[in-house]
């Protein structure tokens, strides 16, 4: 897998969009790909390593990732309740990949569609 095929699949999930928000605060951030659907992220990589990405994960799939792939760790900076980083081309198939990055979409919209019924 390669990071435009990546950055691809990510845009074609709905009302999707792309930005790089840290660009020109930290060094070692200005390259991060930010992913949102609407105004709140679901996903990001390093477009100049494309080594890892970082998603949101539903609690109850978390530690089962973490047992079964050694792909799967702790987010960078975020929540490790509610984020895992997934380490690319490692012993997670890809197809998995773009199944808990799409699973990501869906947590963080299904939120969006609560906090606007609520309303």
């Amino acid at each position: 897998m390669d990071a435009e095929t990546f950055r691809e699949y990510c845009l074609k999930l709905p009302n999707t969009r792309e930005a790089m928000p840290f660009e020109g605060f930290f060094h070692h951030s200005r390259s991060i790909l930010v992913f949102y659907v609407k105004d709140k992220m679901f996903c990001f990589f390093d477009i100049d390593r494309f080594d890892s990405c970082t998603i949101k994960c539903s609690v109850n799939q978390i530690e089962e990732l973490k047992d079964r792939y050694s792909a799967v760790g702790n987010p960078f900076n975020l929540s490790p309740k509610h984020w895992i980083s997934i380490q690319l081309n490692a012993d997670m198939p890809a197809e998995l990949v773009m199944e808990l990055v799409k699973s990501s979409y869906l947590l963080v919209a299904e939120g969006l569609a609560r906090k606007t019924k609520e309303k």
